[in-house]
């Protein structure tokens, strides 16, 4: 018999806990029949087997009710043996028994192995013979309905795979012991005792089936499931081993890898366990780890087996328990059979990325309503908080977060509290003394403690380049510290750079600091508490063991701090007092051993010359009250950033040349600056410069040319500056040059010249008129479409060529004063442009040789309103901003944007007023010729005819037709405009303001998945006037979740104050050789008239939310025009849609 037949365990509810089992087996039996003779034999072989059999007889109690007990004892059984004998079905008892068996079977997963015994199965199934004469007893005796659910579960059962008596010829005694022998390897194989609240597993176990494609029988085959400490990988992993194991030949679960292969021959015990789980064998006898590699490879070379590798550590670990070094040798992954699946969990991804594991989930944190079910569970054995527990609950949710092990300590040591005020109390101590079980587990492995403690202490919300900086001054081995941290999730670094850590993991380490000196702040070697900072400056108890201080002041405390507090701190380091009033002695107290001094504030008007700083590695003084930073040149040979921004007072920067490492120089925000010290120029490592927002300095020093390694220069909002140094040419480096709204006139020619130049910015920069009609050196003039002289307004900022500019990638004119004898027409020389930013300019037109520009993403042009019409446009364009071009009349073919395009009309009125039906399908056409997604925002006020469903509202649900054809994708309509209540503000924003883009939100009813869309632009203009959003999303995009029967509600959110007034919903099909897609009822896929072609809509079975049914498709009478290709998808759409 084979096992695979059995019922598979069902999937965790995210609501209820999985079966606890007290009995191995439940034996049902006619006990008239059996109970003295075959029945004994099995009983008793499988008890000598140590397999935990219930019967009847031998385990219930006297005075008890015998059949609620054996219900009882049938739902905590994991496995059920039947012994179908002649007169089993004689007995109601039996019978009884055997409907809660299967009851269970379906509900639990509890597997069912029926016995024949002395009865042929055909008997059994069919209800004949001995079974036929008591079915007609009981139908005169009970009720109908109870008899057929007997009948049926009878033959549900006997269909089951199983044993029969008369397959056994050699006696009772083999026939039983075939029983026990499977009994017992499913016993040994049974589930793993998962999480005792599983809460959310179902969605992640199906993400891990997808990723362990059990289908595929070919090649063995590696998944990595990866995250922070605490975060729920080996439930994941013991929860998917659970559904699946049954599948294979064989299977083991190696839990607490790393913490078993470091005892004494670990590796050979793990060895051992691995092949006696799928043996069935324990008394292999390994005598090294090497042996133990050839034994595996030989016993299960030709095995298909499941392996959990679970909380993996190293490299070598994999080597002697799966080959890790052949995995991907072609021809070499020999240890274990095709269809083989290895399952890994560790926290370090970079260690399945060095072993080229492909497959990879990461395990995330829950979600809210998920923790908070998960925290009530343990809290309150409910899954969701009792009366007044509410607040306190959702609070202990928000500090937490989603880490299924915080949560489930916190709500189990908060169990036992019985009253609010004693939760109260528990939950102040907790943050400030985190659960010891918690730091065991989630930081037993770190061994760049030292970095995570400063990182814990200080820099979380930090810039990563900023704190890597100071931390490189401190750390040796700070690179792979960080790389170690980040690999297994204990530090991260979001989508701004900056360092996050879990609140959890930051309070365990700051509390790690605390134990260092519970009641004597001033002798641990970090401080980040304000009250624990400034008691210790006041009260002058600091010691050496000080390394660290941060002080933030309030200005609620009255004492004045003396520099005397800092004279015991010999090893401070790190040292930031932003807003401190000023410090009464001397400033030769400080360590002279500081690498980081921030002190943003500083309340003197210069930097006092006995403050040592010759160790500084970073010096951040923003909003200082300095004039000038030293009164002598100062030599602080390891200086790496200096930030001096918005200190209004200081007039002119600090000399350089004793600064020989500085690499980043911000002086952002000086308001007063007149002079940049020609020393600048010796700064042979600086790679930032930021001199935004100076709005007095007129002239930048001539030797800021030799900055050879500047990558970026900052000169934005420098008002009075009115010219650029000559030889920027001399720049090689400089990547990024931003000088928008300063004064300059004209551009040196040398900015041409600029060969690594990425980003080139120039907004508000107005240029000055030309004094004379003909081209001048410094205009694009010459090179314009039509040869027209400058007219007397012409604007000389630009040079004649920008041809050396290879490697620009975004160039920003907007609102530069840009008229047609101001734009090249050797744009085609950008070859690496990727945005072009024009709008707020005076052009009518563009020059054709924009289409040449093969890199081009985005062409923004808004508010060019002369604008008229738009040449042809290069392919590879995916954003086309227009908003705002009043006078915009036609556009050119569209259709040739495959790449995702995004096209924005806002308040182009006229392009649709002049050529309502043309313009409108001009916009359209091409929309599902590609098949990928596209946006498009225009005027309107009505979902076009052609879109099937239409309502009121934002928001519709329908169900998919079946169909005999693939669906490729939805194409959605909104209808949209500025809400009621923002009508009194419609002269503040009509057309200027911004807000979030319409986004869809689609939800598959029948799997509880669901699926978003956001379009390509990341704001669209707030308007008072009605548009319409159409956008195309693939059937990709949904996971190809989007077929026939598929219950489906669309949503459609936008940001305020606009709001979604109608909506619409087209499902696309494939057509095969022109033949039209047929329902499963048979009918054809109506179509709506499109000049002559048809285009396919699907009739849809909808109800709405918020509004009504408003349109259904028609017919067409068009005929198909016949394609070469063999599939096509319908692209043209007729003028009368609109």
């Amino acid at each position: 018999m084979g096992s695979s037949k059995f019922a598979r365990q069902p999937s965790f509810s995210s609501s209820t806990p999985t079966p606890r089992w007290n009995h191995d087996v439940f034996l049902s039996f006619r006990g008239e029949d059996t109970r003295h003779n075959f029945t004994d034999h099995l009983y008793t072989a499988l008890i000598q087997k140590g397999i935990h059999t219930f019967r009847d007889d031998d385990e219930l109690r006297r005075g008890e009710d015998i059949g609620s007990e054996l219900l009882k004892a049938i739902e905590e059984s994991r496995i059920a043996i039947i012994v179908f004998s002649e007169n089993y079905a004689s007995s109601k008892w039996c019978l009884d028994e055997l409907a809660k068996i299967m009851e269970c079977r379906e509900k639990n997963g509890q597997l069912v192995f029926p016995v024949f015994y002395e009865v042929a199965p055909m008997v059994v199934r069919r209800q004949t013979a001995s079974f036929e004469t008591a079915f007609i007893k009981h139908e005169s005796r009970y009720d109908m309905e109870k008899v057929q659910r007997w009948r049926a579960v009878l033959t549900e059962a006997a269909n089951l795979s199983g044993f029969s008596s008369e397959d056994a010829p050699a006696g009772h005694a083999t026939f039983i012991q075939s029983i026990v022998e499977v009994v017992s390897t499913e016993v040994n194989q049974m589930h793993l005792n998962i999480a005792v609240y599983p809460v959310a597993i179902d969605s992640r176990v199906k993400d891990m089936l997808l990723l362990l494609n059990l289908g595929s029988y070919d090649v063995c085959k590696i998944i990595g499931i990866h995250g922070m400490g605490g975060i729920g990988k080996t439930t994941i992993a013991k929860a998917i081993y659970n559904e699946v194991f049954h599948k294979f030949e064989g299977s083991s679960f190696l839990a607490n890898v790393r913490e078993a292969s470091e005892q004494p021959n670990g590796l050979v015990h793990l060895q051992k366990q691995l092949l006696s789980d799928i043996l069935m064998n324990g008394n292999l006898n390994i005598g090294n780890a090497d042996r133990g590699i050839i034994l595996i490879k030989e016993r299960l070379r030709q095995k298909r087996v499941l392996i959990v590798l679970d909380d993996v550590d190293q490299a070598n670990q994999l080597k002697y328990l799966a080959n890790a070094h052949d995995w991907f040798s072609p021809g070499s992954s020999d240890w274990f059979g095709p269809g083989s699946r290895i399952i890994i969990t560790t926290r370090d991804e970079k260690l399945l990325n060095d072993l080229g594991v492909v497959e990879k989930y990461e395990a995330k944190e829950l979600n809210p309503e998920q923790s908070l079910e998960l925290f009530s569970w343990h809290a309150f054995r409910e899954n969701k908080p009792v009366k007044d527990y509410e607040e306190l609950s959702n609070g202990v949710v928000r500090y937490v977060g989603g880490l299924p092990l915080a949560l489930e300590v916190l709500g189990s040591f908060l169990s036992d509290k019985k009253s609010i005020s004693e939760w109260k109390r528990a939950l102040e101590k907790l943050k400030v003394h985190p659960h010891n079980q918690l730091k065991n587990r989630l930081l037993y492995d770190v061994k760049e403690m030292d970095i995570f403690l400063d990182i814990a202490c200080f820099f979380i919300g930090m810039d990563k380049d900023y704190a890597m900086t100071i931390l490189d001054g401190c750390h040796s081995d700070l690179k792979d510290g960080i790389r170690a941290l980040t690999r297994r999730s204990i530090v991260t670094i979001n989508e701004n750079n900056e360092f996050r850590m879990h609140d959890l993991l930051r309070d365990i380490g700051r509390e790690i600091v605390r134990e260092q000196s519970p009641k004597d702040p001033g002798k641990r070697n970090r401080l980040w508490s304000y009250d624990d900072a400034y008691d210790v400056l006041a009260r002058d108890t600091g010691t050496e063991a000080v390394e660290g201080l941060i002080l933030n002041y309030l200005g609620s405390k009255e004492v004045k701090l003396s520099t005397k507090a800092f004279a015991k701190m010999s090893k401070l380091r790190l040292l930031q007092l932003n807003d401190v009033p000023p410090l009464i002695g001397s400033y030769e107290h400080f360590s002279e051993e500081l690498i980081w001094l921030c002190w943003r504030g500083f309340p003197l008007k210069n930097i006092p010359v006995n403050f040592r700083l010759d160790n500084l590695v970073v010096l951040d003084m923003q909003y200082s009250s300095f004039k000038m930073v030293w009164k002598e040149t100062k030599f602080l040979k390891r200086l790496k950033i200096l930030n001096l921004s918005h200190s209004n007072h200081l007039t002119r920067t600090p000399d350089f040349s004793g600064f020989p490492s500085l690499e980043k120089l911000m002086l952002e925000g000086c308001t007063s600056l007149v002079e940049v010290h020609q020393s600048i120029g010796h700064l042979n490592s600086l790679v930032l410069l930021n001199l935004k927002d100076c709005k007095n300095l007129k002239n930048l020093p001539d030797s800021i040319s030799k900055l050879k390694a500047l990558q970026s220069l900052i000169l934005t909002g420098c008002s009075k500056l009115d010219k650029l140094p000559e030889n920027l040419e001399e720049m090689d480096s400089l990547t990024e040059l931003f000088a928008d709204e300063i004064a300059i006139e004209k551009l040196p020619s040398s900015i041409g010249l600029l060969k690594n130049l990425r980003s080139l910015s120039l907004k508000g920069c107005k240029g000055s008129p030309s004094k004379s009609r003909l081209s001048s050196s410094w205009a694009w003039g010459s090179f314009w479409v039509w040869g027209s002289h400058r007219s007397p307004n012409s604007i000389t900022l630009l040079p004649a060529s920008f041809a050396g500019l290879c490697s620009l990638k975004i160039l920003i004119l907007e609102d530069c004063n840009l008229s047609e004898d101001a734009i090249p027409i050797d744009l085609q020389r950008l070859s690496s442009l990727q945005e072009l930013v024009l709008g707020k300019n005076n052009f009518s037109s563009l020059p054709t040789s924009i289409n040449h520009l093969s890199q081009l993403r985005v062409l923004d042009l808004q508010k060019c309103t002369k604008l008229q019409s738009l040449p042809e446009l290069p392919s590879t364009l995916s954003i086309l901003n227009a908003s705002s071009c009043i006078c915009i009349d036609r556009l050119p073919d569209l259709s040739n944007l495959p790449n995702f395009p995004s096209l924005v009309f806002v308040n182009c009125h006229k392009l649709i007023e002049i050529q309502t039906k043309a313009s409108r399908k001009i916009l359209l056409q091409g929309l599902f010729e590609h098949g990928m997604k596209l946006d498009i925002f225009f005027p309107g006020d009505e979902v076009p005819d052609w879109f099937t469903h239409q309502c009121q509202g934002s928001s519709t649900s329908f169900e998919v037709p079946l169909c005999n054809r693939k669906i490729l994708g939805l194409t959605l309509c909104a209808v949209y405009a500025a809400n009621e209540e923002a009508d009194m503000l419609a002269p503040l924003f009509d057309g200027d303001k911004h807000t979030s883009p319409p986004a869809a939100k689609i939800n598959f009813a029948s799997n509880d998945d669901m699926a978003y869309y956001y379009p390509n632009v990341k704001d669209i203009h707030i308007t008072q006037q009605d548009h319409i959003w159409v956008c195309h999303v693939p059937c990709t995009e949904f996971k190809n979740q989007l077929e026939g029967g598929v219950q489906i509600e669309v949503s459609i959110e936008i940001g305020e104050p606009l709001k979604v007034k109608k909506c619409g919903i087209y499902i696309q099909w494939e057509e095969i050789n022109g033949k039209l897609p047929q329902l499963s009822n048979g009918e054809s896929i109506q179509y709506a008239s499109v000049d002559g072609e048809r285009s396919a809509v699907a009739k849809l079975k909808t109800k709405t939310k918020r509004g009504h049914n408003d349109t259904e498709a028609g017919s067409s009478n068009g005929t198909l025009n016949e394609d070469q290709e063999t599939k096509r998808l319908r692209t043209e759409f007729d003028r009368t849609m609109y």
